[in-house]
């Protein structure tokens, strides 16, 4: 399941949402420490685990 890096435009928390691809689509996020649904969503790194050698 893809994380979601985000910052809390109200009180500037930074925090991570687990999340499936439909649900951030349709889902509003919400910071964990004021409760503001007013945050923007950061660029982060991106990790993938395959089964096969490339």
């Amino acid at each position: 399941m893809p994380t979601y890096e985000f910052e809390c435009t109200q009180c500037k928390k930074t925090f991570t949402e687990k999340m499936t691809f439909e649900e951030h689509s349709r889902k509003r996020v919400k910071c964990p420490k004021c409760g503001s649904t007013k945050v923007n969503q950061l660029i982060s790194t991106v990790f993938v685990k395959t089964s096969k050698k490339s």
